[in-house]
């Protein structure tokens, strides 16, 4: 276990080399960011979270195939619960899990997109594929709409008679125009 590395990661090096790749440029493990984020973009104001099956214990419909253990419960095949001091695993993963909620529950009151991929998303090479053309797509997306929220409303200026010979522009709010969707 002493050989288990919290960065650079396979998946993360993956994910990271895909973004640098198409052009995003981002920050690895931003302390100031709760949960020390894997990668921050701040240009778009999100996160990714690159997390382990396993550490994380992911639970949620299995990706890319699904196993169920003896209890009946299914889960992703990255994540097995360990036979040997199964309390111990049990609280540390729970404690885990609760904290990337709290994690992530920071990061968006303070305005940050947040992004999670999984290992299982990117183990196999299709299903990677697909995942970062997501991801991607997602953030172009952002992009997008910050791009639409940055954007100030056009004003319309007309020519004020100041006196004989001087002019004076002059907003009129009575004809912002405003973009319509």
């Amino acid at each position: 276990m002493s050989h288990i590395h919290g960065k650079d990661t396979k998946p993360e090096l993956w994910v990271r080399k895909y973004l640098y790749a198409h052009g995003f440029r981002y920050r690895l493990h931003v302390k100031r960011l709760p949960g020390r984020p894997d990668i921050v973009i701040r240009r778009l104001k999100t996160v990714i979270l690159v997390n382990g099956c396993f550490w994380h214990g992911h639970t949620e419909p299995p990706l890319p195939s699904p196993v169920e253990d003896e209890r009946g419960g299914v889960h992703c095949k990255y994540f097995v619960m360990p036979r040997t001091r199964v309390e111990f695993w049990t609280k540390k993963i729970e404690r885990n899990k609760a904290r990337d909620l709290e994690d992530r529950e920071a990061l968006k009151l303070l305005g940050w997109n947040v992004i999670v991929i999984w290992e299982c998303q990117l183990n196999q090479t299709e299903i990677r594929e697909q995942t970062l053309r997501s991801l991607v797509l997602t953030l172009s997306q952002i992009e997008l709409d910050n791009a639409k929220s940055r954007r100030p409303a056009v004003k319309r200026y007309q020519l004020e008679e100041m006196g004989e010979t001087s002019y004076s522009l002059v907003a009129d709010d009575s004809d912002t125009l405003e973009e319509t969707q």
